[in-house]
């Protein structure tokens, strides 16, 4: 029997699988896939989404594993909503790190932190809605420019490193199926493959962030020309090929595994996602029990997947750790664990799901959160040889 604690740290270490692997997996296998996953012996990283309060949760997990020097040893991150304006912030400043010892303060945090920072001071959820509804405007358009004013500047795919693989994952609305974008290529495997993409990174980002029904879809324009000949499954062809409507990636998989999971030895899932909370009397027009109802199957949805994650971990499936926002710390057992209250913790969780304004405090508690969850998990299912860290990012602030 499996208690709430053990769901909240699992993890596993190497060895051979207990049980198969098909029977407790967290990604669909898909029928390009190969009968039995080649793993390569490298290390994914995979962040959630979760709006603005995964952002900046994902700065104190990115934050502490530089401090290890876990974040150059990752082979390919992997990221959904939330997470993708993070992932995409660090892989257009990758190659401006240093990643010398003692250089966190000093490089990581001006370069990647702040700037993200500074964002997550402004509201851009409101405004883009807002100018959604004019006729010819579109709202995930909107959360590109705004994407690409404050954080992007004109970057392309294009200026993503070659390694570690960088995979901004958003949902096909059109195939059901993810769609990939990469520097390499952007793919869905029902619709196929353009090789060496130059779409904007602030496109890529927007459409991984495009919540529905409120900032979704966006409305990608391609040429038919540009998909690699026979490379997709069953949907290679116009109008497939020459428009997609994509939303946010969180629809098909909340936690970025689908790319990672079937590829690589080492997983490390760093989960920011919400939870649908109660309500004593809930709407009963349509419209506003229509988008209860979905927020229900949702909640299903992440839950499985987080739970399937996790009995896959213990099946020893895949090496790695799981660790999440609403994770107990107290249930890692650790004498030199940071102190986090769980009951402040969990208010830190609860904060809601857009894209606005956090204040200073509210994200400093954020990114001291991730770095104290990030480094339990990883000294407990990791690397119990790592020395525990002194004190918080932002010491003053606690969570």
């Amino acid at each position: 029997m499996t208690d709430a604690s053990d769901i909240s740290n699992a993890a596993s270490p190497s060895g051979e699988t207990d049980q198969p692997a098909a029977l407790v997996s967290p990604v669909e296998r898909l029928p390009t896939d190969p009968a039995v996953d080649r793993l390569d012996d490298g290390i994914a990283l995979c962040l959630s989404g979760g709006g603005y309060r995964a952002m900046v949760f994902h700065l104190g997990v990115l934050w502490r594993l530089h401090e290890t020097g876990y974040l150059q040893k990752l082979t390919q991150i992997s990221s959904v909503s939330g997470g993708s304006i993070t992932a995409g912030v660090l892989g257009l400043k990758w190659r401006m790190l240093s990643f010398a010892p003692g250089s966190t303060v000093a490089d990581f945090v001006p370069k990647v932190v702040a700037p993200l920072r500074a964002f997550a001071r402004d509201t851009i959820d409101e405004e883009s809605i807002l100018i959604g509804l004019l006729p010819g405007f579109s709202a995930a358009e909107q959360l590109a420019h705004a994407y690409d004013k404050d954080l992007f500047h004109g970057a392309t795919l294009q200026d993503l490193p070659d390694a570690p693989r960088f995979v901004i994952n958003a949902t096909n609305v059109q195939s059901g199926a993810l769609w990939r974008f990469a520097r390499p290529y952007m793919r869905d495997w029902r619709v196929g493959e353009v090789k060496s993409p130059t779409v904007s990174l602030a496109l890529a980002v927007a459409a991984s962030s495009a919540y529905p029904p409120v900032l979704s879809p966006l409305q990608l324009e391609l040429d038919p020309a540009q998909f690699t000949p026979d490379s997709g499954e069953d949907l290679q062809r116009v109008p497939y090929t020459s428009r997609v409507y994509l939303t946010d990636g969180g629809v098909y998989d909340n936690l970025g595994l689908e790319t990672a999971w079937k590829r690589f030895t080492t997983i490390l899932v760093s989960d920011a996602g919400g939870k649908l909370q109660p309500e004593e009397e809930p709407k009963t027009d349509w419209p506003r029990h229509a988008y209860r109802v979905l927020g229900l199957i949702d909640n299903q949805v992440r839950s499985l997947r987080k739970r399937q994650t996790i009995a896959s971990f213990k099946a020893k499936a895949r090496k790695g750790a799981y660790w999440g926002i609403r994770s107990d710390i107290a249930d890692y057992h650790l004498a030199e664990a940071l102190p986090c209250p769980h009951d402040r913790t969990m208010r830190l969780a609860d904060i809601a799901t857009r894209l606005s304004r956090l204040d200073d405090t509210t994200q400093e508690r954020l990114i001291n959160w991730g770095y104290a969850i990030c480094d339990a998990a990883l000294r407990k299912h990791v690397d119990p040889t790592l020395k525990p860290p002194l004190q918080f990012p932002y010491p003053q602030a606690g969570v």
